[in-house]
């Protein structure tokens, strides 16, 4: 017996038992205290797909070398001016289309958002690439930094830019955009009602989840072909890869570059599923929750797989699901329970973050 559970414990580890343990123990307080247990995992379900993709970003991050990408912001800040754009534009709502379907119009709206997200992530994050490789030993506090510097800056931008429409703009000065722009009239949940199933009252989001699996899939493949394999190779071992032919600091590109597009297309998944579009200090901690979600999934700063986000952003998003209403019986008062939501969700983070602190020192 002993043996099954020290192999169990070699092979899954002994970080993932503990957050698995503690969400389960949250599952069985919530049905404790009667609460609606199909909507609790109707809504840890619906929040795993919309930031998956945002800690997909972790991995070619993580494989190309510069590690733990806290500055995924870079990329979330093309996405959001593709989203705004496409409002902008009323790109969502093309009659012809919508005659057809709405949902169609709907589709082709956050697909157009998208290509300009990634259009503009791709050269920030070849930029951003530049940067990295000019700091080499000391990526992760430099992301950290260039991460909340970008949020700094587009606080001033997004005050300035030229939008013009009402759905974007404050509507008394006329002039800066929204803090919170509502995505209703846009593209509001066109993933996640898309092929939508509620078996037995469960809601799952199956347009949403498919994205997320076909975006998992796509890395995948990028990772077994030939780049991606120099990648991960000048990653792990930059002087052998470079003994072989290998250009590091051109893999180390690609994967920064690669990081930051599925970070703008991360928080357009994000939006539809929120239903708004949070500009300003928004974005600002969505890296740290990414990090902390691959880091819980069992990915450490030298190694990160597509099973890692899969689990990590699952058991991550599931605990902070799930602990706010076992926390809010507890206390119900209002400002208690937000402060508790905030120890929670921080706690988590810095046990990720102290477990790949231990992970690079191996």
């Amino acid at each position: 017996m002993r043996e099954n559970v020290r192999s169990l414990t070699a092979k899954v580890g002994l970080p993932r038992i503990i957050i698995a343990g503690f969400f389960l123990l949250l599952i069985v307080a919530a049905g404790c205290f009667q609460m609606d247990l199909v909507q609790l995992l109707s809504d840890c379900i619906r929040r795993w797909g919309m930031y998956g993709v945002l800690a997909l970003a972790m991995v070619p991050a993580v494989q190309c070398g510069i590690g733990l990408n806290f500055g995924i912001s870079m990329g979330i800040v093309g996405g959001l001016l593709g989203g705004a754009i496409v409002i902008e534009f009323n790109l969502s709502r093309i009659p012809a289309l919508m005659e057809i379907h709405p949902l169609l119009a709907m589709w082709v709206g956050i697909l157009i958002a998208i290509l300009i997200g990634v259009v503009l992530a791709a050269g920030i994050g070849w930029l951003y690439g530049l940067l990295l490789n000019r700091v080499k030993g000391s990526e992760m506090t430099v992301t950290t930094y260039v991460g909340f510097s970008i949020i700094a800056f587009m606080n001033i931008m997004w005050t300035i830019l030229p939008f013009q429409t009402g759905e974007l703009i404050y509507p008394n000065a006329g002039q800066g955009l929204r803090n919170t722009i509502s995505l209703a009239d846009s593209f509001s949940g066109v993933m996640s009602d898309t092929f939508a199933i509620r078996p037995g009252g469960l809601e799952i989001p199956t347009g949403m989840l498919l994205f997320f699996f076909l975006m998992c899939f796509l890395v995948w493949l990028f990772m077994r072909s030939k780049t991606g394999l120099a990648m991960s190779a000048a990653g792990a071992n930059p002087s052998f890869a470079k003994a072989n032919g290998i250009n590091v600091n051109k893999m180390r590109l690609v994967g920064t570059t690669f990081s930051t597009i599925l970070a703008a297309v991360g928080i357009l998944v994000y939006a539809q599923g929120f239903g708004f579009m949070q500009l300003y200090n928004g974005p600002m901690w969505l890296g740290f929750n990414s990090v902390a979600a691959v880091l819980i999934g069992g990915a450490s700063p030298r190694r990160a797989a597509i099973s890692h986000v899969l689990l990590g952003t699952f058991l991550f998003q599931g605990i902070l699901t799930v602990s706010m209403p076992v926390a809010n019986h507890f206390i119900p008062e209002g400002n208690l329970s937000d402060v508790m939501r905030l120890i929670i969700s921080n706690g988590i983070i810095i046990y990720a973050l102290m477990q790949a602190r231990g992970a690079g020192r191996e």
